[in-house]
């Protein structure tokens, strides 16, 4: 459907005006949000990442297009609830306790909504306590942490031994990330996955969900 196809255009050139205007005239056309969601957002979105990892667009164009898509879905998300559109799955991400960067993080929480899930934002220097309680008071399927500094690393070992304390390692997958984190640390601690970069992040999760 072109309408369907302006929408994805707009926001991959992040034109958050155009946008609204757009996604008002699908609503009043009566298209299915859901179609709305996945046939122009999600599917401008993937276009987005893929061309991010491969290094053809880099992070303002990202966070423009994150800005138009926010712009749309804040005019879908009313229609969500009547209709009770479900997600790919529910996330739990922040950056560990006594690290403070979080761009990379923001980076990967922008690109999971886009790809259709619901992302909780825990923010930075989070405790892990916070990361376990959160998950499992709101039914989230995966944990991600971030972390930029070489001593705050153990905070993820802490998380993967506290989700098996509580007998939760059937329900809820850990994957890691950030500049210091190896794909080898992710297997010395037990994490289920490690994402190198935010594009493969949205790839690792969507395996572990098998969606």
């Amino acid at each position: 459907m072109e309408l369907l196809k302006q929408i994805s255009d707009t926001l991959q050139n992040g034109d958050d005006k155009s946008i609204i205007k757009l996604t008002n005239k699908a609503i009043g056309e009566n298209i299915d949000p859901k179609i709305i969601l996945e046939e122009a957002l999600i599917a401008g979105m993937n276009i987005i990442c893929e061309k991010f990892r491969d290094h053809e667009i880099f992070l303002p164009e990202v966070l423009l297009a994150a800005r138009a898509m926010h712009a749309s879905l804040d005019l879908l998300k009313p229609l969500f609830v009547e209709d009770s559109i479900p997600t790919l799955g529910k996330i739990v991400i922040g950056t560990v306790q006594g690290d403070l960067h979080d761009l990379g993080k923001n980076l990967v929480g922008i690109m999971l909504e886009g790809a259709g899930f619901q992302v909780i934002d825990l923010g930075k220097d989070v405790s892990p306590e916070n990361f376990v309680e959160t998950a499992e008071s709101e039914n989230a399927q995966v944990i991600g942490m971030s972390a930029l500094l070489t001593t705050t690393m153990p905070v993820m070992k802490k998380v993967v031994e506290l989700v098996k304390e509580k007998n939760m390692s059937n329900k809820v997958k850990i994957i890691v990330g950030g500049a210091p984190v190896s794909e080898s640390f992710a297997k010395e601690i037990g994490a289920d996955a490690y994402g190198f970069d935010a594009g493969y992040s949205i790839d690792c999760v969507k395996k572990l969900l098998s969606v």
